[in-house]
């Protein structure tokens, strides 16, 4: 089954009603119908940037638990990947959250990802495949 990759910046606009992507991101939960994976490094950039409201982090960790976004390790032999993917990067630069997305898409061979960041136009799958990306705010912007 196909599956999705998932930013940092969609989860924050759905636990953050506050955010411009607020709704973007709840049209977009709504519609889709593909299984979300993520990593441990976009949950930690989550919940360290909904820290303004105890309660928004909890909504985030039991959507999680009911099985609203699966998260993948990122192992030991992972981080020499990661780190060249940082330093390939380091113009825009690419931050630890991004890497681990990327190595990711590299290592489950997929290449779609919701976001609300132009850097995954950028970023390529082993160099050379690009991301279909999924931009809340492209569809803010409608």
């Amino acid at each position: 089954m196909k599956k999705i990759l998932i930013d940092s910046g969609p989860l924050i606009a759905l636990f953050d009603a506050s955010d411009k992507y607020h709704s973007a991101a709840v049209d977009f939960l709504k519609a889709n119908r593909y299984p979300l994976v993520t990593t441990i490094a976009s949950v930690t950039e989550t919940l360290h940037l909904l820290d303004f409201h105890r309660n928004a982090q909890l909504d985030f960790l039991e959507w999680i638990c009911r099985g609203g976004v699966e998260i993948h390790p990122i192992e030991n032999d992972a981080i020499e990947r990661i780190k060249q993917l940082i330093e390939k990067y380091s113009d825009l630069p690419m931050d630890f959250a991004d890497s681990c997305l990327v190595y990711l898409a590299e290592k489950l061979q997929l290449n779609t990802i919701v976001t609300v960041d132009r850097d995954f136009t950028i970023y390529r799958i082993k160099g050379r495949r690009k991301f279909k990306t999924i931009n809340l705010e492209q569809s803010c912007m409608k």
